[in-house]
């Protein structure tokens, strides 16, 4: 699975995803200061699952009609370890209960809920 880290994504948690062997791209680290539509963009033309503390990726993909094949995980928290979001995902990756896949992915103090969108 390849990621695409947003900017507001915790380094420590990319860092920590890095060393469990995955493959996340960082905009914090590659291209801080770029607009949420091209975030969407390298995750479309690079097939990768952006990891994101922005909800304004549900507007891109609901109102503008952007669908990364890879989907949106949003984490909806407030108090967090550094770590806490890479921790979260790399347990939801090993039960191989979701399909990241062309959703938008909410998770918050209540859980988990999705939101599939076509990839038209």
């Amino acid at each position: 699975m390849k990621l695409l880290s947003d900017e507001n994504f915790p380094l420590k948690s990319v860092f920590y995803l890095r060393s469990k062997g995955f493959d996340v791209l960082c905009i914090a680290l590659e291209s801080p200061g770029i607009k949420d539509f091209e975030v969407m963009e390298i995750a479309i033309n690079n097939k990768r699952t952006i990891l994101t503390f922005d909800s304004d990726f549900g507007e891109l993909i609901f109102n503008f009609n952007f669908r990364p094949e890879g989907g949106v995980v949003f984490f909806r928290m407030d108090n967090f370890g550094p770590e806490e979001p890479g921790r979260i995902f790399e347990i939801l990756v090993q039960e191989k209960q979701i399909v990241f896949e062309n959703a938008i992915t909410v998770i918050d103090k209540n859980g988990l809920r999705q939101r599939k969108y076509g990839n038209d």
